[in-house]
């Protein structure tokens, strides 16, 4: 990993907003991969977003909305990868995996720390197939 940027980071929570009324969450995500070959780049954009789901208690949800970036150098990206002649990119599928799988994890570390003292103070996100995680 060359480089990690918090592209977006907000929590909406009602000033009187009562977190032990949180009884589940709605949760989104998704991972989209770009490269650049000639460099040997990988970039992953990594979008969550999380909304409460109150009992009685609360008359508006709090939110949050992420946008994470990462950059990674795949040194044999020459390997891993292949052009195909209507110009997609065929990718490994160990590669894609392998980098959906750190990011997704690294993520969830850092929305851990970012949502203390928030109303999603509690709120770990669950852990996912990287594959489906790619489908998304």
């Amino acid at each position: 990993m060359l480089d990690f940027k918090l592209i977006k980071g907000q929590i909406d929570m009602p000033e009187e907003f009562d977190s032990a009324a949180i009884m589940d969450y709605d949760v989104e995500n998704s991972l989209q991969m770009s490269f650049n070959l000639e460099q040997k780049l990988l970039k992953i954009d990594f979008h969550f977003t999380v909304k409460s789901i109150s009992g009685e208690g609360n008359s508006v949800e709090s939110t949050g909305q992420y946008h994470l970036v990462y950059i990674y150098h795949v040194s044999n990206m020459e390997e891993l990868t292949r052009q195909e002649e209507n110009k997609l990119l065929e990718i490994d599928s160990y590669l894609a995996t392998a980098i959906s799988a750190i990011s997704f994890s690294t993520s969830r570390g850092i929305l851990l720390t970012r949502m203390q003292g928030t109303a999603f103070q509690n709120f770990i996100l669950p852990v996912v197939d990287p594959v489906k995680l790619l489908r998304s």
